[in-house]
């Protein structure tokens, strides 16, 4: 089995010792994206923006890797706030408007960076 990383200048780059994203077996595996300005690093204003910029943040990693969310299969989401879960839930669905992906929702106490929102994917790669 070919083990690929995937990187793109159009997300943010990791803060950490992994990869943007790596693909295997024609599955791609998207690390966590949180709603980080690629170029600034920071992170954007308030829940809405949060979720609307990781979400741009994952297409971009998906396109990186020969793929796009009408591919996903299965998404996890962390929220810092589970009340947040319908206004995160609206944005969302954006995204996949016909045939969502397999999804887990979780509470967690702290985000990295202190964020309010991350999602991480596994999606079919094209072809």
């Amino acid at each position: 089995m070919t083990r690929q990383v995937v990187s793109t200048p159009d997300a943010p780059a990791a803060i950490g010792p992994y990869s943007q994203a790596v693909s295997a077996a024609g599955l791609l595996f998207c690390s966590g994206q949180l709603g980080l300005d690629p170029e600034s690093m920071e992170l954007a204003e308030g829940l809405e923006a949060q979720v609307g910029r990781a979400m741009e943040n994952l297409s971009a990693v998906l396109r990186a890797g020969g793929t796009s969310t009408s591919r996903v299969i299965k998404t996890t989401i962390f929220l810092a706030d589970m009340d947040d879960f319908p206004a995160m839930n609206e944005i969302y669905a954006g995204y996949f408007p016909g045939n969502p992906p397999a999804r887990s929702t979780v509470a967690v106490r702290t985000l990295p960076k202190n964020a309010l929102f991350e999602i991480e994917a596994i999606a079919q790669i094209e072809g």
